[in-house]
């Protein structure tokens, strides 16, 4: 997972901690079935540890010792060497998109029997992450959205569409993130003007949508890496529109900043991660119970109240209120990232994005 991504979960959680001091210590000790299981680190590893692992022990018997990730690409490099040496510093681990498909390339992911996942019905078809002949290498763990937002202070009518970003009234106006891998403003360049991201499915097509976006520069204030740098000065209105994590803008609002997420008609960016078996793992069996508990829709509206995540389970079979789901999701299509891009063609990517857009 992207590093701003797991910044954003440790800031994410600092709500969370104080409504579960009294739960159980992360490593829990069962008699004989147990399970290491690797997630992002920070509060969001803490609301795993109080919320769900102690739950998860109690129903099945099986102890979970949780591991904090590495930021990054780190955590997929040390599975795989220790995957070599016949080693699982994580049976399960929560994984990026992008890293899923750098572990399909070295067959790092034990493929998952889904006659044992017995739950997996209730997933959306996205969430199912497969080998190219079909088998499955992951399962939707969490996903969250990137939204527009905006100070209402400045903007007192929401924007309906992200083309408001090349919109010349807003020049000099818009925190946007950094990256061509988190930023995802391909996919919602595409989205918004070439009829969908199959726009990015070629080299020709990809530097048509570079151009488009390319025409965004004068309005962009800040490329920020440091997400708290853009969240003040969108509650400040000194940068009063941008792109920003749904959950966190809602929190940010709750706490009476005068700033609104909004989904756009073109959908919200959603990005996610999924639970994998490493090859080097010796409990399937354990894993396999664990990640069908994961799939539970109650399991899931859990994580949408306690941990801020969007459910990757089917809304109605959940019993999230419309405002629990609100705060964390929406039924608009939304704009699924090209993660394929980002493996195959990173350093174009990169390279070209530092020529066209931030250079």
């Amino acid at each position: 997972m992207i590093t701003t991504s797991i910044k954003r979960r440790t800031l994410l959680g600092a709500g969370l901690a104080g409504a579960s001091m009294l739960a159980m210590p992360s490593v829990l000790r069962a008699q004989d079935k147990s399970l290491k299981v690797g997630v992002y680190g920070g509060y969001f590893k803490t609301s795993f540890d109080k919320n769900i692992f102690p739950e998860f022990t109690k129903a099945t018997g099986i102890a979970v010792e949780s591991i904090a990730e590495p930021t990054g690409e780190a955590w997929l490099v040390q599975l795989e060497q220790a995957a070599r040496a016949g080693q699982a510093p994580a049976d399960v681990s929560m994984m990026s998109q992008v890293a899923m498909l750098k572990g399909q390339s070295t067959e790092l992911w034990t493929p998952i029997d889904m006659a044992k996942i017995k739950n997996a019905s209730n997933l959306l078809d996205r969430f199912v992450n497969k080998y190219p002949d079909g088998r499955v290498a992951g399962i939707g763990a969490v996903s969250w959205y990137i939204t527009l937002v905006t100070n209402t202070d400045v903007y007192k009518e929401a924007p309906t569409s992200w083309a408001a970003f090349w919109d010349p009234a807003n020049a000099d106006k818009l925190g946007l993130l950094a990256l061509v891998s988190n930023s995802f403003l391909l996919e919602v360049t595409a989205k918004t003007f070439f009829g969908g991201t199959n726009a990015l499915d070629t080299e020709e097509g990809i530097l048509k949508v570079f151009e488009k976006l390319a025409e965004v520069k004068p309005n962009v204030r800040l490329w920020y890496r440091d997400e708290a740098q853009f969240e003040q000065s969108l509650k400040s209105g000194e940068i009063p529109m941008g792109q920003y994590y749904h959950d966190v803008t809602g929190l940010a609002a709750a706490d009476g900043n005068p700033v609104r997420s909004t989904f756009p008609k073109e959908g919200g960016i959603q990005d996610s991660g999924c639970w994998a078996l490493s090859r080097a793992s010796q409990k399937s069996e354990e894993a396999h119970i664990f990640i069908d508990y994961m799939c539970q829709p109650s399991i899931q509206a859990t994580l949408s109240r306690k941990v801020g995540t969007s459910p990757t389970v089917k809304r109605e079979v959940t019993d999230l209120t419309d405002k629990e789901f609100a705060a964390v999701s929406s039924d608009i299509e939304p704009i699924v990232p090209r993660y394929d891009l980002y493996q195959s063609k990173s350093d174009w990517l990169n390279q070209k994005w530092t020529e066209l857009i931030v250079g």
